[in-house]
């Protein structure tokens, strides 16, 4: 079940990182040393009341001229409108009303997506509430006072989010279609790919940046069955700031994966894996999607004996953070490998829906404590009382043992690397959950 995605709109120095950092809390600042695994501080994880959703931030726009700033504001804005869920157009009312903020404020009045008017910097209501009402004439609604900075009004804020998400979620799961999301850096081929499966123009292939602006959904039938394409090819904008570029990237690269049970990351096997292409793998990953790596423009390289190996190694070494990834070599121009896609889609959503039964996972567990003892600190030893499934997209494994701190990550990879042994889960992450049990100690 994906989550809802909410975008921060408005101009530059209203507050929107603020905002962001607050809503966000302390999950963007946790730091894993996984390589290749995305920090950037454009989207988040945020839970109120229970409900989940995706946060992106549509800022770090500030350029010179005031056109320019107006331009930047409606692609940011048009951004939101494509992706978003609820927009939370972000106003300040220090600066109070300007003319930029109702040129935004028509274009997401037209959307017809759900808009919450936020006024930030009002750090006293008392005082501020008569500067909040001027920006009733946006024509946006009520416009809702917080201090971004100060924490004020956020509860009220978020409150008014969870209104606009829809009650019914669990109607999407109704839809069985396997839904796979193609990802990676503009031109490496991933329109080429949609459009050689279904056989026909479905998507505007060009070498011209921003040919495709939005995701796509692209339904494809092989054997009988039918599949849901999301492609991102809109990756490039018409935009010479490279970070903002990366930015975007990413942004429709989040919405996209959230969406999506299997995402292909689309890599040119003319450039090789890169730094970048570890980035967008990453959020997929972060996320525990099943993941193929597929290169493409394979027809193009010159090939030896050894190529595929050395290509293969490399891949592991750049993406060693999810050495579970299936790898495929396909060419869109020629088709070569294409149709056999469709297998292994099929076998990784199978691994991602796979359940083990309680008491096999504990006898694997068992076993491979018996062959590498389990962790000690100063005198206590790790102990492990229980092993079980609890969920499925990703495998999720709650493991009862009776100190956390003792359980190390390396031994957590052992026993997935025991439970891999045994089941594959090829293509898809396994998550790991530890808890303590008390009072169980002989």
């Amino acid at each position: 079940m994906s989550k809802p995605v909410v975008a921060i709109v408005g101009r530059p120095n209203v507050g929107k990182s603020t905002l962001f950092n607050a809503l966000a809390g302390e999950k963007i600042a946790i730091v894993k040393d996984t390589p290749g695994v995305t920090r950037d501080r454009i989207y988040a994880d945020v839970s109120w009341l229970d409900r989940e959703f995706t946060l992106i931030d549509t800022g770090g726009i500030e350029p010179d001229s005031r056109d320019i700033i107006l331009s930047r504001m409606r692609e940011q804005a048009q951004i939101a409108i494509d992706m978003a869920d609820v927009i939370l157009f972000m106003t300040d009312v220090k600066q109070g009303l300007v003319d930029a903020d109702s040129k935004v404020a028509d274009m997401l009045r037209r959307s017809r997506k759900p808009v919450i008017l936020v006024v930030n910097k009002v750090d006293s209501f008392q005082k501020m509430m008569p500067d909040v009402y001027e920006f009733y004439n946006l024509g946006i609604g009520d416009p809702v006072p917080v201090s971004a900075s100060q924490r004020l009004g956020i509860g009220d804020m978020l409150d008014k989010v969870l209104e606009y998400f829809p009650e019914g979620e669990g109607e999407e799961e109704e839809d069985e279609r396997p839904r796979v999301a193609i990802v990676g850096k503009p031109n490496v081929g991933k329109s080429s790919i949609i459009n050689r499966l279904t056989g026909e123009e479905r998507v505007i292939v060009s070498d011209v940046a921003g040919t495709t602006r939005d995701a796509i959904d692209t339904s494809v039938v092989h054997n009988g069955r039918e599949y849901v394409f999301i492609d991102t090819a809109g990756l490039r904008r018409k935009n010479k700031i490279k970070e903002e570029l990366e930015r975007y990237s990413i942004i429709r690269t989040v919405t996209a994966v959230e969406r999506a049970d299997v995402v292909l990351v689309v890599i040119d096997a003319s450039e090789g894996v890169t730094e970048q292409d570890a980035k967008i793998a990453g959020i997929a990953h972060e996320r525990g999607k099943g993941i193929i790596i597929v290169v493409n423009k394979w027809d193009a390289i010159e090939k030896d004996n050894k190529t595929v190996k050395e290509y293969e190694d490399n891949i592991r070494r750049v993406l060693s953070f999810m050495p579970y990834a299936e790898i495929m070599y396909v060419s869109a121009v020629t088709g070569q490998r294409l149709p056999k896609l469709f297998d292994k889609i099929d076998m990784v959503i199978q691994n991602q829906t796979l359940r083990v039964a309680t008491g096999v996972l504990n006898e694997i567990m068992t076993e491979a404590v018996a062959l590498q003892q389990p962790p000690s600190d100063k005198g206590k030893r790790l102990k492990l009382y229980y092993i079980t499934q609890v969920s499925v997209k990703p495998p999720t494994f709650v493991i009862f043992v009776n100190d956390k701190e003792l359980m190390h990550f390396s031994y957590t990879r052992y026993l997935e690397n025991k439970i891999r042994e045994a089941f594959g889960f090829r293509g898809t992450s396994l998550k790991f959950i530890i808890r303590e049990r008390k009072g169980k100690e002989q």
